[in-house]
């Protein structure tokens, strides 16, 4: 049996990252940094921007990572009340995704997430029989440690950013973010050459040039994901999705969360926006700056879903977005094909050339499609076509789809 919770809330969250991950598709990727690089973006496309900044960057991206980890345990206490090896499925479950992640990087999109997501669910598979309080105490440290340590280490950049801005910078300061400026050109050039070209040259560029990418998105990003999969693991086990919890306390915690982490966030937009949206000062606030109000956004989403889910389930939208929920692997790799027609040198060739208010059209487009396709896809099948795919290479035998 679903949870029905879990179906909605990963539907909102397929779809809200198509929001920020627009800007990596539409490229140069830097561009999700800021929107004025490599060009400055003018006031309705900063506009757009912090739109999304506000209400989706790193909160989608939180919520996918709690949900990934609430389906760790769904997946392993299913298979052990069927007296199976939930340890062992799990593992070749997250095994193939390692694949279906790597496949994605190099044939379709940078960006990819899936490896990243099963290399850091395999961490927690192998801890998820601790009590959950030490679980829970570990988590919170890797989190808050690996966070600081990356704000810290930060500051002196951000620091020298701010001084040339001011037009106080020392000679070593202003070196400093002289080369960094470097890079960023020249990597953007980078990108345009190798966007902008043939499926066989953008793979090419990938193989000499990065092809230890998945890997480095695990370095990057183990401090983030392996937390917040323990916490939806946790809550999972806790019956937080299936609507235990008091209601009261839930309401509490939905609304509290929501407004203490947007209201981080919009105080942090106002700075930025008054310096528009300077690279260093974003990539810090990105990575580790916001993380916390990020993940707290995030929660005050989750929770409120779940409360909203029982009379919002039964709506037309909601049984788009729990169908769109249930297909979120193959709707997700099905954006990256669809995004990666439209903007690469193999596609439309729109690759550079699409500014973020624009952007929206794409969004708005690729969420058209999402909600249009997977209910009446899920009146025919069981699963989606990948969801069916990676449940046969799991189970190692053909199962059959048809309802």
């Amino acid at each position: 049996m679903r949870v029905a919770s879990l179906d909605l809330i990963r539907g909102v969250a397929v779809l809200g990252i198509l929001a920020i991950n627009i800007a990596g598709f539409a490229g140069p990727s830097i561009g999700t940094l800021s929107p004025n690089l490599p060009t400055p973006a003018g006031m309705w496309n900063e506009a757009a921007y912090a739109f999304a900044f506000v209400l989706f960057e790193g909160k989608m991206r939180a919520l996918f990572a709690i949900l990934f980890g609430a389906g760790i345990a769904l997946f392993i206490d299913r298979a052990e009340a069927q007296g199976r090896d939930g340890d062992l499925l799990q593992a070749r479950r997250l095994g193939w995704l390692l694949l279906f992640g790597a496949l994605h990087y190099y044939l379709l999109w940078w960006g990819d997430i899936l490896f990243a997501y099963a290399a850091c669910g395999l961490i927690v598979l192998l801890l998820h029989r601790m009590a959950p309080r030490l679980l829970g105490a570990g988590a919170a440290a890797l989190f808050l440690a690996m966070h600081l340590n990356g704000l810290l280490a930060s500051l002196p950049m951000l620091d020298a950013e701010e001084a040339v801005r001011l037009g106080t910078a020392n000679p070593g300061q202003a070196s400093a973010v002289a080369q960094y400026q470097g890079y960023l050109v020249a990597a953007v050039q980078r990108e345009m050459s190798q966007y902008t070209g043939g499926f066989l040259h953008i793979l090419t560029i990938k193989l000499q040039d990065h092809p230890l990418w998945p890997l480095a998105g695990v370095r990057d990003g183990f401090g983030e994901y392996v937390p917040l999969m323990t916490l939806g693991l946790l809550l999972q086990r806790s019956g937080f999705f299936a609507g235990t919890w008091p209601v009261r306390a839930m309401v509490l915690l939905g609304v509290g969360s929501t407004v203490a982490g947007l209201s981080v966030t919009l105080l942090s937009l106002g700075w930025l926006l008054q310096r528009h949206f300077p690279v260093i000062a974003m990539d810090t606030s990105l990575r580790y700056g916001l993380a916390l109000p990020h993940l707290v956004t995030a929660f005050g989403y989750l929770t409120l879903l779940v409360l909203a889910t029982p009379w919002l389930g039964r709506t037309r939208l909601g049984g788009r977005l729990a169908a769109a929920g249930r297909m979120a692997f193959s709707n997700y790799l099905g954006t990256s094909l669809l995004m990666t027609t439209l903007f690469y040198g193999w596609g439309l060739d729109l690759f550079g050339q699409v500014d973020p208010l624009a952007q929206w059209l794409f969004v708005f487009f690729g969420w058209a499609l999402m909600l249009g396709w997977s209910g009446p896809w899920l009146r025919h099948w069981r699963r989606g076509p990948l969801e069916w795919l990676w449940r046969c290479l799991t189970e190692g035998r053909l199962l059959s789809n048809r309802v």
